[in-house]
């Protein structure tokens, strides 16, 4: 993420701090130092803007706090956390993955909004017993104020909040469909987003409102966008995507065979074919480019497996794999394709983005609602 600077590690856990969080923690620090020097004239000149930066980065460990939650469920269920970043709207834990199931991603969801109000209830309790006066009293108290919000806040039930995601798993228990619940929450997110714009734009005192209204459609619009290509993809395996007439040649073909079969007339404009030996197996690649080292006169007694050049792909996959996964894979490793290799290693054929594009397209039309 750009703006955004690694602070150290809290568990095992990358810790990250975007600049947007330097902003609103001197905006705390001036609002509640300012209050503390209003209250509490004793204080002097310096003291107040001190305790106004220590009740900031209180404020924020208690977010830090909040997303700990949802990173020790989280890791309970086996589910690695890449890192914590704190910014602008708070904290967000970026988990490796999805929860397997609905119950699971309530559990996680929920731990955050939980962590909050247990601090709450806890810097209630501590202010109220331990009979607190002054600047200590006011801080404790704004602490236990601010965490009651940050809770009930994150239980709004839209996406990207917390309780977005506690409804995403109520509509995936009832469906079984997980992406029908994200797209749900997302929807839900978006309306609130859009009442909160417009209350915002009636009322300029509520300018958060317009912010955090223009931070929930951003994120819910796409977590829907996201979800429903999941959706589309559910059920759809490497197989079902694998390129039509992907570049695949034997390594026993004359060039002139290779040349009259694969390449003149072709309507194709592939560069490189993959060659493979009598099992099917991969053995290696040819460039068209390469042909012309060789004299055409020549072509039918030469072939394709002496202008083999070695191939490797660090990764190929299986034809069963779900083309959620391949999707996956091919962002993670920025390609545009992969080899689809059958458990015995034979070849099957590529499959591309492009032609997994191809894929959702015409399954659109076939089925336009």
């Amino acid at each position: 993420m750009n703006g955004t600077f690694r602070v150290g590690n809290l568990f095992g856990i990358p810790f990250f701090v975007n600049a947007s969080w330097f902003l609103v923690l001197g905006l705390v620090t001036w609002q509640y130092g300012g209050a503390l020097a209003a209250l509490f004239p004793t204080l002097g000149p310096v003291a107040p803007w001190m305790l106004g930066l220590f009740t900031a980065l209180l404020l924020f460990a208690s977010v830090l706090a909040h997303e700990l939650g949802h990173s020790w469920v989280a890791i309970k269920q086996g589910i690695g956390v890449k890192s914590i970043s704190l910014f602008l709207f708070g904290g967000l834990a970026n988990l490796e993955r999805e929860s397997k199931t609905p119950a699971e991603a309530f559990w996680v969801a929920i731990a955050g909004p939980l962590v909050s109000l247990f601090l709450s209830g806890l810097l209630t309790a501590i202010g109220i017993g331990a009979g607190l006066t002054g600047p200590a009293a006011a801080i404790v108290g704004l602490l236990a104020s601010i965490n009651l919000v940050l809770a009930l806040f994150n239980l709004i039930p839209g996406l990207p909040l917390d309780g977005g995601n506690i409804l995403k798993a109520i509509v995936w228990k009832i469906t079984g469909n997980p992406y029908k619940g994200v797209i749900f929450a997302s929807r839900v997110g978006q309306i609130i987003g859009w009442i909160a714009i417009a209350t915002g734009i009636f009322d300029f005192d509520n300018i958060w409102n317009l912010v955090i209204g223009w931070f929930l459609l951003q994120n819910a619009g796409q977590s829907a966008q996201y979800a429903t290509v999941q959706n589309k993809l559910a059920g759809l395996t490497a197989a079902d995507a694998v390129t039509p007439e992907s570049p695949i040649v034997s390594q026993d073909l004359s060039l002139r065979e290779f040349a009259n079969n694969y390449v003149i007339g072709s309507t194709q404009t592939w560069r490189r074919f993959l060659a493979t030996d009598d099992a099917g197996q991969l053995v290696g690649a040819i460039d068209l480019d390469d042909l012309k080292t060789i004299p055409t006169g020549t072509w039918p007694q030469v072939l394709v497996k002496e202008l083999l050049k070695p191939i490797e792909f660090s990764t190929t996959v299986k034809p069963e794999l779900s083309l959620l996964e391949v999707v996956t894979l091919l962002e993670q490793l920025k390609v545009q394709e992969l080899p689809v290799i059958r458990e015995n290693g034979v070849l099957v054929g590529l499959v591309e983005k492009a032609e997994i594009a191809r894929l959702l397209q015409r399954r659109a039309e076939a089925n336009p609602a």
